[in-house]
């Protein structure tokens, strides 16, 4: 079985990811590709598909998501992501078992005792009208009767987990400041989400499986489960395993590919890229090895940007007053400078609406 080592894992990655070369897709079709952004912080989306997308106009994915084509929502790993309309219809149903048992995770005493589906029929009865809702809202008018949970838990639970939801906007456009209003899917997309197979089987699964692969491929069944959250996929891995290819990377682990997708050249040059926080070419696996090393690890979950050089996380950046600043995780040569420094002027530029190209690239650590 042929061997993939991490700067061979890191080109496939950097070209599933549009990160390798910018694509031309429409954002709507870039959004669906990655399957979905994480965006629990609202602007981080932008920063992300800036990087991958030729010529993005910030002004088209707020008009997405105002014109519902794109929705933030709890899903993968219970975190907010930004995901297709048609995504999210599709794949709510195969997440519910795992939303739910994580907000159980975090609030099991609180909530033991809880008729989960007494209060999943409430709750859709309560945002049945279409009416966007603040959690604490929701909480007001379900909590009577109900003595035990906290708000927090109460909330977290309808809102992450028992009812399929969006966050309207103004949450998530562009420059525009606003707290999460929920509204439930099925009155913001005019259609209910998806039912599961009603015959046991695992469409949605297999779909996952595919479509996770032609974003993040080639890769194990641990970084499927670390991108999704579900523990449930080895059925639909088994049943889709004769459409892939099999490789193995430098620790022995099994990884599967979709045949076609790409798999460029270890030498292909990569360009300097920053990312948002928490974007999901570091979070979407288990091993990240492929991108970022070990003792940089915790960066990712931190909520640190990151820079790119030569396909690898390098440094941090972050952006005060029109100023992007980047500080190196490890030396820069003179070029890795220059390059770093052209691509911090276009994201000031971008990020200030072309009243700022100021950038500065802090030495690098001894």
């Amino acid at each position: 079985m042929t061997v993939l080592d991490n700067r061979a894992l890191n080109r496939a990655m950097l070209a599933r990811q549009l990160l390798l070369d910018r694509s031309d897709l429409p954002v709507v079709e870039a959004v669906a590709h990655l399957c979905g952004l994480q965006a629990q912080e609202p602007q981080e989306p932008f920063v992300g598909l800036w990087s991958r997308l030729t010529d993005f106009e910030p002004k088209v994915l707020s008009d997405l998501l105002s014109g519902r084509s794109v929705v933030r929502t709890h899903l993968m790993r219970r975190t907010v992501h930004l995901v297709a309309a048609d995504d999210v219809l599709a794949w709510r149903s195969r997440h519910d078992a795992m939303l739910r048992q994580r907000v159980l995770g975090v609030y099991r005493d609180e909530l033991k005792g809880v008729d989960l589906d007494e209060l999943a029929s409430e709750a859709g009865e309560l945002m049945a009208d279409g009416e966007p809702r603040t959690a604490a809202e929701i909480v007001r008018a379900l909590a009577p009767g109900r003595p035990g949970p906290g708000p927090r838990a109460l909330g977290e639970l309808v809102v992450a987990a028992l009812v399929p939801m969006a966050q309207a906007p103004p949450r998530g456009l562009w420059r525009t400041k606003g707290g999460v209003r929920n509204v439930a899917l099925s009155s913001w997309l005019g259609r209910p989400v998806d039912p599961p197979a009603p015959d046991g089987s695992d469409p949605v699964g297999q779909a996952l499986v595919r479509r996770y692969l032609a974003a993040h491929g080639p890769a194990a069944t641990a970084d499927l489960r670390a991108w999704s959250g579900l523990a449930g996929l080895p059925g639909a891995v088994a049943a889709v395993r004769d459409e892939l290819v099999a490789f193995r990377d430098e620790r022995g682990r099994e990884l599967l590919d979709l045949p076609g997708a790409p798999r460029p050249d270890p030498d292909t040059p990569a360009p300097v890229r920053f990312l948002p926080a928490f974007d999901n070419a570091i979070l979407g696996y288990q091993d990240r090895g492929r991108i970022i090393d070990d003792a940089h690890r915790g960066l990712s979950v931190a909520g640190e940007r990151v820079v790119l050089v030569d396909g690898r996380v390098a440094a941090t950046w972050s952006v005060t007053e029109d100023v992007v600043t980047v500080d190196p995780l490890r030396t820069f040569t003179r070029a890795d400078r220059a390059a770093v420094a052209d691509r911090g002027r276009e994201l000031a530029s971008f990020l200030s609406d072309g009243e700022s190209d100021r950038v500065q690239v802090a030495a690098s650590p001894r």
